[in-house]
């Protein structure tokens, strides 16, 4: 591919990342927090160990996503939206010790936002979120890599548990 190409390929599919990223985590884990649970009017205290704790999940969650998303882009060339998704299957990086770190990691900074505002409203979003994110990696996402990589996925899906990360690495040779 030439140079030229190249580089306009990358820039498209980091301004696609970027563009996804907004739409769907941002909304769920910051907008809708942010407007309508309270995380806007919080004021943190430094010397509250819920507080500290709380933004170490948000800083956590935010730099796990981030990790997430980049691989996506790199290894899969494509991004977090189910309409625009990696050509290739992920198994590097965080996937290598579970099957679906970008909705841990949202649950990681919706939690911490829950642990700040103290809000129950906020705890009961994301017990919907995270029930409607499992009915869509089970109905949706699963069938659909099944469908897309056959083999691989399911070799991938006996070496590496859906929610609850593993303490090892899968082997890049078992993947």
């Amino acid at each position: 591919m030439p140079r030229d190409t190249w580089r306009w390929s990358n820039l498209r599919l980091a301004l696609r990342s970027i563009l996804w990223t907004i739409l769907m985590p941002g909304v769920i884990a910051g907008y809708i927090p942010w407007r309508f649970f309270g995380v806007a009017h919080v004021h943190v205290t430094f010397a509250s160990p819920v507080h500290i704790l709380a933004l170490v999940m948000l800083g956590l969650g935010a730099a796990l996503l981030s990790a997430c998303i980049w691989e996506f882009a790199r290894s899969g060339r494509g991004t977090l939206s189910p309409v625009d998704p990696p050509r290739e299957l992920v198994v590097r990086g965080l996937y290598r010790y579970v099957r679906n770190p970008m909705y841990l990691s949202v649950t990681m900074i919706v939690l911490g936002e829950v642990l700040l505002t103290g809000s129950r409203g906020l705890f009961i979003y994301w017990v919907v979120f995270f029930s409607a994110a499992n009915l869509f990696v089970i109905g949706y996402e699963e069938p659909d890599l099944r469908r897309r990589f056959g083999a691989s996925y399911e070799r991938y899906t006996q070496q590496v548990r859906r929610w609850i990360p593993r303490l090892r690495a899968a082997r890049s040779g078992d993947e």
